[in-house]
């Protein structure tokens, strides 16, 4: 029985990993309302369970890809390939309706862009302060900060080696924690009250999951407003972290 089952597991590697992330999100999204009460966004623990399995399936398998070198689970290669990533970042570009943005007016537009490159600096700023210094590592750091979708779009673009893009998503996850926990504390004491504010707010925080959650847990009517700059923001983060950062960051770096 076990043989058979294992056998029409591997025969089926993509119908495997989309099973096996499925039951990865019932987890992560169950223990985010258990444990957190939704403060902390399932889509969240789910990144952070995907590195730690990566690392287990790594140190198991002796090889280099995680979970994808255990044959069983290889279907999640293609599952976390390029080709359904930039899928999924097209498919949430074409959601967004430009229209929407003019709601939030010029103070919406600006915060956007200051929320990628203050996002941006700090990350390179701390890749600098570990012993990064060639442009293309930094970037990538510093892509990450913005988001950890920014990240590895951003590091595939220009070069980065698969080390340096799981440091990125390191970032972006951290980044995306820390909004998610801080969003409730910090809503009474900077206006976080109403549909304009929290516009500007997904546009300076990015963070479309942390935001997400974040605004969840302050006011659950404030959230489609914070997540419709926020997908802006990936979006705009994605534009610029291949192209305009990555060649200030080259001639900044020499």
């Amino acid at each position: 029985m076990t043989e058979a089952l294992t056998k029409v597991l591997n025969s089926y590697g993509l119908i495997t990993g989309f099973a096996f992330i499925g039951v990865v999100m019932w987890i992560s999204y169950w223990m985010s309302d258990k444990f957190t009460k939704g403060r902390l966004h399932g889509s969240a623990i789910a990144i952070l369970i995907g590195l730690i399995l990566s690392y287990v399936g790594g140190a198991y398998s002796g090889g280099q890809k995680g979970l994808v070198d255990i044959s069983l689970l290889s279907g999640i290669g293609i599952l976390g390939g390029a080709m359904l990533r930039d899928f999924a970042i097209i498919a949430t570009g074409f959601g967004v309706h430009v229209d929407e943005l003019k709601r939030a007016g010029v103070v919406g537009v600006v915060s956007l862009f200051l929320g990628v490159l203050t996002s941006f600096i700090a990350g390179a700023a701390i890749a600098l302060m570990f012993g990064y210094t060639d442009a293309v590592s930094v970037t990538t750091i510093g892509a990450g900060a913005v988001t950890y979708i920014v990240g590895p779009v951003t590091g595939a673009a220009i070069g980065a080696s698969s080390e340096v893009m799981a440091l990125s998503i390191a970032a972006g996850l951290v980044k995306s924690i820390v909004v998610m926990v801080a969003t409730p504390f910090v809503a009474p004491y900077i206006g976080l009250n109403n549909p304009r504010s929290a516009m500007i707010f997904g546009g300076l925080m990015g963070t479309s999951s942390g935001v997400a959650g974040g605004l969840a847990a302050t006011d659950a009517r404030l959230v489609p407003y914070g997540c419709l700059t926020a997908a802006f923001y990936t979006a705009l983060g994605c534009l610029l972290g291949p192209s305009l950062l990555y060649i200030v960051t080259k001639a900044f770096l020499g």
